[in-house]
């Protein structure tokens, strides 16, 4: 199993009152009023030394992802945050997830960024490409919830062509046209960065992800034991697809905070846990639910979700696996659960979440990469990973 260390890098400083005064943290929840320059300094720089210091201490990876208008995630631009690392980090890969390609004008703009990354970090870039949420894609960046998901395959298709031509080409997509498309630079790995694409639990995604031999990352906040039917979905896409069933062909986000005892640990992260879920999921249904931007098939599937977890307690929280909060022994029991019933090779793993100190959360990543990551890291020891990259000249 491989680890890689997930940042959200939220706003920890919204009001207590935050829920009654505004009805989404995300599209609308005034800037002015809200932010503070001078301590969104100080966030940015602390949340790239708890990256860096996830490179330092062992993880496998360090994800960075593309939010906008929210006090959810303030990395409006991943590839600022993964540039950063590609000089702050030595071994790390860098898990862009990632470019919204369809909000990209012309996408051939992601596949110069991201080949940049690249050569910069010496060729451990991770490309994922996300379809976008709502409230990023329709809200705050106007772009058509009905078209969405035919611009992001347009996209993805755009950057591929890009990375893997010989020659000059013209693109005369429904979207894009091009008379030209010459990308410099080139990625350093060959033929291209692996392929990830984030998701929650479209039937669409699965499909297309299967047929593209594409790492398909569950991204979504129901918890990984409600998880375990979107991910038999995907399973069962991969086995329509005549692929094999490889661990690593799927990476699943999950909170963690680890403490010497189940009891340590409560005190530790429950209030910085509560405040993730309340107000930094805080998000109306017009938001999250626009008309168009569900099929059919993900509209049924989202009919039949789980409570919404804005509203869970803590108790609940715990329960239904949204958060693994103890001892080592007790996380390490909640991912060899996890992997068994998901069957996932990637794990994502969120150590850093709401109020969460800088200190907290330095001594949240060491006791994970010392006593949980050993314990569990034999997992699917036998299945090669063919969506990550390789070492250079391998």
């Amino acid at each position: 199993m491989k680890f890689s260390w997930f940042h959200l890098m939220p706003y920890p400083d919204l009001p207590e009152d935050f829920r009654d005064r505004h009805r989404s943290v995300w599209v609308d929840a005034p800037a002015r009023a809200l932010y503070d320059p001078a301590r969104g300094v100080r966030l940015y720089r602390d949340y790239l030394d708890e990256l860096e210091h996830a490179d330092a201490v062992g993880f496998d990876g360090v994800c960075v992802n593309e939010h906008h208008a929210s006090a959810y995630g303030l990395m409006p631009s991943p590839n600022l945050m993964a540039a950063a690392l590609a000089r702050g980090t030595t071994r790390a890969k860098l898990v862009v997830l990632g470019d919204s390609v369809a909000l990209y004008d012309p996408p051939v703009r992601v596949a110069e960024e991201l080949a940049m990354l690249d050569v910069l970090s010496g060729g451990r870039v991770v490309a994922g490409f996300p379809v976008g949420l709502p409230m990023d894609a329709a809200f705050a960046m106007g772009v058509n919830p009905v078209t969405l998901r035919e611009k992001h395959r347009e996209g993805v298709e755009l950057v591929l062509r890009a990375w893997s031509a010989r020659e000059p080409f013209a693109f005369n997509g429904r979207f894009t046209q091009l008379r030209y498309v010459n990308p410099w630079p080139r990625p350093l790995q060959d033929p291209r960065p692996p392929v990830w694409i984030p998701g929650g639990s479209s039937p669409e995604t699965w499909d297309y992800c299967a047929a593209n031999d594409f790492l398909y990352a569950n991204l979504s906040y129901s918890g990984f034991r409600a998880a375990k039917s979107a991910l038999d979905g995907y399973w069962a896409a991969v086995e329509r697809a005549g692929k094999a069933r490889n661990p690593y062909r799927a990476a699943f986000l999950q909170l963690f905070g680890v403490a010497e005892s189940d009891a340590a640990a409560e005190k530790l992260y429950k209030d910085a846990v509560l405040y993730s879920y309340r107000s930094g999921l805080h998000v109306p249904p017009e938001f999250a639910l626009p008309p168009g931007y569900l099929t059919d098939a993900g509209a049924r599937r989202a009919a039949a979700a789980v409570a919404p977890t804005a509203t869970m307690s803590w108790e609940e929280l715990k329960a239904g696996g949204h958060a693994v909060v103890g001892s080592p022994d007790t996380v390490v029991a909640a991912i060899e659960e996890l992997a068994a019933t998901l069957g996932v090779g990637h794990l994502l793993a969120l150590l850093h979440f709401g109020t969460l100190s800088k200190e907290a959360t330095f001594a949240n990543t060491e006791l994970f990469a010392r006593e949980v990551m050993p314990r569990v890291r034999g997992l699917f020891k036998d299945h090669e990973d063919a969506w990550w990259p390789k070492e250079p000249g391998r």
